[in-house]
C-alpha cells in the first residue's frame, strides 16, 4: 500500500512538474521518463538540469542592444541587395538566401573583406592568441565556456594581468559550470589591476542559481576591435593535448582580421551587459569599433543562438546549407544528436545522391552523449551517410562545409543542446578558398579515421546496444 501510494504521488508530481513548463514534446516525454524511472533522484536531476531560465533573466538578455552595429543592421535591411553585399564569386542562390535568413532572424550583418586563418592545433592557436594580446593597446575582451585554473589558464591570466597593469581594458566572461574549479578568487589580481571578470549567470554557488543547462558555450576573443578569434577551442591544458585521457585534441578555430570583429564585439557586449553589474556595463565608444581597412576577401556573418530566443538560428543555417547542397556535405562534430529536422535533412541529402560525410570522436567525454551519438551514427549510415570515427585523439571540431562554397566554424555542435539549451556563436563564411581549405582538412583527417559500417554495430554486445537505445530516448535533454 505504501509503495503504491509513493508511485501514485511520484506520477502526479512528475506530470505536474514536466507539463507546467512549455517545452518541446520530445523533451517533455524524456523528462517524464526520467522522473518516473528515478523517483526522488529524478526530481533532483530536474531541479539542476531541467529548470528553465527565469523570465527576468531571459528579458535581461533579450533587451541588450547590439552596440556598434544597430545602424548597420538597419542600413542593410533598408538597402537589401544581394549582388552588392556579396562578392561576385560568392553570389549563389544559397548564399543570397542565407544572408537574408540571418539578417532577418539575428540581425547578423554581412561583413566583407575579412582575412581568415584556420587554426586546428591548440598550441598554434594559443601561440597566435598570446602574441596578439601582447600587442594590444586599447582593449582585450575574452569569452570562454571553459577557463581552467591550470597551466595554460594561468599563462593567459598572467598575460591579461600584465595588459591590465599597462592600462589596457581587460574584460573576461567565463561560464561557471564549464570552468568548474575556477572561482572569482582566480581573477582577484586581474581585478586589482583594473581588469574585470564575470561568471555568466553568476558564480552558480547559490542553490537557486545553480543549473547545468543554459550554459554560455561561446568562445570569443576580440583585441583592439581589429582581431577576433571564434571557434571550438576553450582555455585548458587538455586543449593542448596534455590530457592522458583524450590525447591529441583536434579542434577548429579561426583568426579574423576585418569588420567581422565588429559583430563579435557586439555579441560580447550583449553578453557582458547581461552578466555584469549595472555600474560595469559598457556603452558605445569609437575605440571599440575602429575603422578597419580591407584585410582579405572573405565575407562573414556572425550568428548567435540561445534559449533567450525561440528561433534556433544556427540550426536553421545548418538546415539551409544541407538542403541546398548539390555535391557534398562535410561535418565534424563531437556530439551527433540531431533533432528530427536535421536528421531528415541529412538523410534526404544522402538519398538524393549528395555525398554526406560526418566525422565523430572515437572516445566519449560524456558517456550518455556518446552512446546517443553512436545510435544516430548507425541510423544515418543505414540512410547512406558516411560516418568516420577520428582515431588520433579527441575530435572537438564544430564545422560544416558544403560544395566548396559556404562553411561554418563556431561553438555549436550538431546536437539538441547546442540548438536549444546553450548560448552559441558561429561564423558563416562565404568564401570558396576557405571552404576548400576546410574540405582538405577533413580529407586529411579521414586518413586518421575509421569508416564505420552497419556490420560494426551488429557486432556490438546487447548491453552496449541497450545503452545506445536508452541514451537515444534521453537525447532531447542530454
Amino acid at each position: 500500500m505504501i509503495i503504491e501510494s509513493i508511485f501514485i504521488l511520484n506520477l502526479v508530481f512528475a506530470v505536474f512538474t514536466v507539463f507546467r513548463e512549455k517545452r518541446e514534446i520530445s523533451a517533455t516525454w524524456a523528462w517524464l521518463l526520467v522522473l518516473l524511472l528515478l523517483p526522488i533522484i529524478g526530481f533532483i536531476l530536474y531541479l539542476f538540469i531541467g529548470k528553465k531560465l527565469s523570465r527576468n533573466k531571459i528579458d535581461d538578455i533579450r533587451t541588450q542592444k547590439q552596440i556598434g552595429i544597430d545602424q548597420l543592421v538597419d542600413l542593410q535591411k533598408e538597402q537589401w541587395n544581394e549582388e552588392e553585399l556579396l562578392p561576385a564569386d560568392a553570389i549563389t542562390d544559397t548564399a543570397r538566401e542565407m544572408v537574408h535568413l540571418f539578417l532577418e532572424t539575428d540581425n547578423a550583418v554581412l561583413t566583407k573583406h575579412n582575412k581568415v586563418e584556420l587554426l586546428t592545433d591548440g598550441k598554434e592557436k594559443f601561440k597566435r592568441l598570446f602574441a596578439d594580446i601582447e600587442r594590444a593597446i586599447n582593449h582585450v575582451h575574452v569569452e570562454y565556456y571553459t577557463f581552467y585554473d591550470d597551466e595554460i589558464g594561468n599563462k593567459l591570466l598572467h598575460l591579461l594581468e600584465k595588459k591590465a597593469a599597462e592600462g589596457v581594458q581587460v574584460r573576461v566572461i567565463y561560464d561557471s559550470f564549464g570552468s568548474h574549479g575556477t572561482t572569482k578568487k582566480f581573477f582577484a589580481r586581474l581585478e586589482e589591476l583594473g581588469g574585470h571578470a564575470e561568471a555568466f549567470f553568476g558564480s552558480g554557488r547559490s542553490f537557486s542559481s545553480f543549473r547545468l543547462n543554459y550554459r554560455n558555450h561561446r568562445k570569443l576573443v576580440i583585441i583592439d576591435g581589429k582581431i577576433g578569434y571564434i571557434g571550438g577551442f576553450n582555455v585548458g591544458d587538455q586543449y593542448l593535448g596534455k590530457s592522458k585521457k583524450f590525447g591529441y585534441w583536434r579542434d577548429t578555430h579561426i583568426r579574423v582580421q576585418g569588420n567581422a570583429t565588429d559583430s563579435m564585439q557586439s555579441r560580447f557586449f550583449m553578453d557582458w551587459n547581461a552578466t555584469a553589474p549595472k555600474q560595469d556595463r559598457i556603452e558605445y565608444q569609437e575605440s571599440y569599433f575602429p575603422l578597419v581597412k580591407r584585410q582579405g576577401k572573405t565575407s562573414i556573418q556572425i550568428v548567435s543562438s540561445g534559449p533567450d530566443n525561440d528561433i534556433e538560428k544556427i540550426k536553421l543555417g545548418y538546415i539551409k546549407m544541407i538542403n541546398n547542397a548539390t555535391d557534398y556535405i562535410m561535418i565534424q562534430t563531437p556530439y551527433l544528436i540531431p533533432d528530427d529536422p536535421i536528421l531528415e535533412a541529412l538523410s534526404l541529402a544522402a538519398f538524393s545522391g549528395i555525398k554526406v560525410k560526418i566525422m565523430i570522436p572515437s572516445m566519449p567525454d560524456h558517456p550518455f552523449v556518446y552512446r546517443a551519438t553512436q545510435y544516430y551514427a548507425q541510423s544515418l549510415i543505414a540512410n547512406g551517410v558516411e560516418i568516420y570515427q577520428y582515431d588520433n585523439g579527441f575530435l572537438h571540431s564544430k564545422t560544416l562545409v558544403v560544395d566548396d562554397k559556404i562553411s561554418s566554424v563556431g561553438s555549436a555542435n550538431m546536437d539538441y543542446r547546442s540548438f536549444k539549451l546553450n548560448f552559441e556563436v558561429n561564423a558563416f563564411l562565404y568564401d570558396q578558398e576557405i571552404s576548400e581549405q576546410l574540405s582538405d582538412i577533413f580529407k586529411k583527417d579521414i586518413e586518421k579515421s575509421t569508416k564505420l559500417t552497419i556490420e560494426d554495430f551488429k557486432k556490438q554486445s546487447l548491453w552496449l546496444k541497450f545503452k545506445q537505445y536508452f541514451s537515444r530516448l534521453l537525447s532531447p535533454i542530454l
